[in-house]
C-alpha cells in the first residue's frame, strides 16, 4: 500500500486528502448558495446554517493537514515535456487552492463572530467554536459582519474559476498531452512505478565508472 508521494505519482493519503475536500467544497458551494434564499428565522434554516458551519471547519483542518502532509510529501515532478510557463501556471494554480482552502472557512468564521446575533458554533454538536475578537472593526458589528460576508462570498467565486481552472487543465493533460498528470490522482499505481529520472542517472553513474 503506497501512502507517500513519490516522484512519479501520488500516494493514497494525498489521493484521499484531494477528493474527500473535492466533494465536501462542491456540497459547501451549493448549500452556501442555497441558503442565501431561505427564510433566516425558519427554524430549518439555523439547522442548515449550523452544519454548513461544521462542515467548513472541518475543510478548514482538513486544508491544515493537507498543507502539513504536502510539506512532508513533496508533489510528484511534471511532466518533463510541459512548458515552463504551465509550470508556473500549475504552481500558482495548487498556490491558489492551497489558499483559498483557508481564507474561504476563516472568512466565515471571521463573519459569524462579527455577527450581531452572536449566536455561538458548535461542529458537529460536539465542539464549540470561540468567537474571533474581530469587535466592530469596520464600524458597527452588522458593518463589520457584512464586510466579512462579502470576503467570504467573493472567495467562494474564487475557488470556483481556480476549480474550473484545476479541471480543465486536468483534462487537457489527459486528453490533449496524453501524460499521467490525471491518472497518478486517481490511483497510487504511478507512485509505484520506476522513476525514469533516477534510472537513468543511475545509468549514466554506471557508465561513467566504467569508463
Amino acid at each position: 500500500m503506497q501512502l507517500r508521494n513519490t516522484p512519479t505519482g501520488y500516494g493514497l493519503v494525498a489521493i484521499a486528502f484531494h477528493w474527500v475536500m473535492a466533494v465536501l467544497m462542491i456540497g459547501l458551494f451549493a448549500v452556501g448558495k442555497y441558503m442565501t434564499g431561505l427564510d433566516p428565522m425558519a427554524p430549518e434554516t439555523f439547522a442548515i446554517y449550523q452544519w454548513h458551519k461544521s462542515f467548513g471547519f472541518l475543510v478548514l483542518a482538513l486544508a491544515v493537514a493537507r498543507l502539513a502532509w504536502r510539506v512532508a510529501n513533496p508533489a510528484p515532478r511534471l511532466p518533463a515535456a510541459l512548458p515552463a510557463w504551465q509550470r508556473w501556471a500549475a504552481h500558482l494554480g495548487h498556490a491558489g487552492l492551497y489558499a483559498v482552502l483557508i481564507a474561504l472557512p476563516v472568512t466565515g468564521w471571521l463573519m459569524v463572530s462579527a455577527s450581531p446575533w452572536g449566536i455561538p458554533t458548535v461542529v458537529f454538536d460536539v465542539l464549540p467554536i470561540p468567537h474571533l475578537p474581530v469587535g466592530e472593526a469596520f464600524g458597527t458589528k452588522a458593518e463589520t459582519e457584512k464586510v466579512f460576508m462579502a470576503l467570504h462570498e467573493y472567495a467562494g467565486f474564487l475557488l470556483l474559476a481556480l476549480f474550473v481552472a484545476h479541471v480543465a487543465a486536468a483534462l487537457k493533460h489527459h486528453f490533449l498531452d496524453r501524460d499521467d498528470v490525471l491518472a497518478r490522482m486517481l490511483s497510487p499505481r504511478p507512485a509505484r512505478a520506476p522513476d525514469a529520472d533516477a534510472d537513468t542517472d543511475a545509468a549514466s553513474s554506471l557508465r561513467a565508472s566504467g569508463d
